[in-house]
């Protein structure tokens, strides 16, 4: 049991000494300043309503099974026109 807490004793030294770094660096207070600023410039954007959101997600799906649609035919048709020439 006892080397749990060794393991643990280093961790916390680790983490702590990383932190301490990174403090002394001023990097913290970078992210932090990052943070806020990222908080403040969301609320200016303008979020869509619930039915815009359900009317995109659908046009998305959509899109996806034509893709899909798509790919899987002509993967059928490369495949045959390769087992033909071979």
């Amino acid at each position: 049991m006892s080397n749990w807490y060794v393991k643990l004793l280093i961790w916390v030294v680790v983490i702590g000494g990383v932190f301490a770094f990174l403090w002394r660096k001023g990097y913290l207070l970078k992210l932090t300043l990052y943070v806020r600023e990222t908080q403040e410039e969301l609320k200016k954007c303008s979020w869509p309503s619930l039915e815009e959101l359900k009317g995109s997600t659908v046009v998305v799906m959509v899109a996806m099974a034509l893709m899909a649609a798509f790919t899987i035919v002509a993967d059928l048709v490369v495949s045959r026109l390769i087992g033909l020439m071979l």
